[in-house]
């Protein structure tokens, strides 16, 4: 059988993207470690050390997936060309695929959809969502572009490659917090449970040298793991303390971005964290190009509820006072996933506290 070849740019010892300019390095970015995943599915005792404080210090970290995980390397690979082609796509094709109005955050979202802060300003980018259950066959298909459509295989590939990927933190995690055998992984099935779970594809244009704001607000994610594809920079977090200031995230060759959601801070009481983030216009050079991410979003099954898990000793109790929403995973992620959607809500879009995740627990301002 032929072996698959890595891309170039994905091989390249340097920060280099394709034609991109490199990364300036004059510009403050977030102090993430770089875990490999090859120790991890090892069990290097010093590894999985250092990937549990990052999930409690950050919620944030670098996954080396060289070795592993280079197969999923070459899927995500081919889908920023599917990306490039999806976008590329007339703007009335592309907005036949916008279900939000069918109160769903599958397809697609045009430039501006959204209201990003509390001034009101917009987003500037557009995204496509595809979901995981369609693409396995658990739920009837959503009609898509053929651009789409005809890729579906490589979509399943991906899906799989990078759900292994979230399987494995929460493995760990379960392990860490000596919850029962398969507590984590039993809310998270690939292939049995019915979740929001999904492939995003996003492009932000280049904005104008003098009106350069925000591409996408501040926010935790909504569900429970991220796996993220970056090649420009522009993804900024907010460290936990009172006196934090926003940090990019420099994209690495070979790396995935993982990050923890609202899920995994609502199962934990706070213990684990769902960092701050948003997106600005690239740094430096990199702002006169445009920007493509890919994302794998995993979320709790839709039934789950977004609820302290009281089975282990060392989640910390909620506060005498505190009394914890009756919410599941679906409505979370639909509330927080069109939220915002000014065409949905009208003026209730604006206000941007209305529909907040976990970030006053996760931000911990009183550090």
């Amino acid at each position: 059988m032929a072996t698959q070849t890595i891309p170039e740019a994905l091989t390249a010892p340097t920060q280099r993207f394709g034609d991109a300019p490199p990364f300036p390095e004059n510009v403050p970015t977030a102090p993430l470690l770089r875990l490999s995943l090859a120790k991890l599915i090892e069990r290097d005792a010093d590894e999985v050390h250092r990937f549990q404080r990052a999930c409690e210090d950050l919620g944030f970290f670098y996954l080396d997936l060289s070795g592993p995980g280079d197969s999923l390397l070459a899927d995500a690979d081919q889908l920023f060309r599917v990306g490039e082609q999806l976008f590329d796509l007339p703007l009335e094709e592309k907005q036949k695929y916008d279900f939000m109005h069918k109160n769903s955050y599958f397809g697609y979202k045009g430039f501006g959809a959204n209201v990003v802060d509390r001034k009101g300003n917009l987003d500037r980018n557009e995204f496509y969502n595809v979901s995981k259950d369609d693409i396995y066959e658990l739920s009837d298909p959503w009609p898509a572009p053929q651009v789409l459509s005809s890729r579906r295989p490589l979509m399943k590939s991906f899906i799989g490659q990078a759900h292994g990927i979230v399987t494995l933190v929460l493995e760990l995690l379960n392990e860490h917090l000596r919850l029962p055998p398969n507590t984590f992984q039993d809310m998270h099935r690939l292939e049995e449970g019915h979740s929001g779970d999904q492939i995003r594809f996003i492009k932000a244009p280049p904005q104008p040298v003098d009106d350069r704001k925000i591409a996408l607000g501040e926010h935790t994610d909504f569900g429970s793991v991220t796996v993220l594809f970056n090649r420009l920079g522009g993804l900024q977090i907010l460290p936990p303390g009172r006196d934090a200031e926003w940090c990019y995230v420099k994209p690495l060759p070979n790396h995935a971005i993982i990050n923890l959601g609202d899920a995994m801070v609502k199962f934990t009481n706070g213990l684990l964290r769902s960092n701050i983030h948003r997106v600005m216009a690239p740094p430096g050079e990199q702002a006169d190009y445009t920007r493509y991410s890919l994302v794998y979003f995993n979320r709790p099954e839709n039934d789950v509820m977004m609820k302290r898990l009281d089975i282990s000793e060392l989640i910390p109790p909620l506060d005498e006072d505190e009394v914890e929403e009756e919410i599941n995973s679906k409505d979370w992620i639909i509330r927080r996933a069109l939220g915002h959607r000014h065409a949905i809500h009208g003026d209730k879009a604006f206000d941007y506290d209305r529909i907040r995740g976990t970030e006053a627990k996760s931000q911990r301002a009183y550090l």
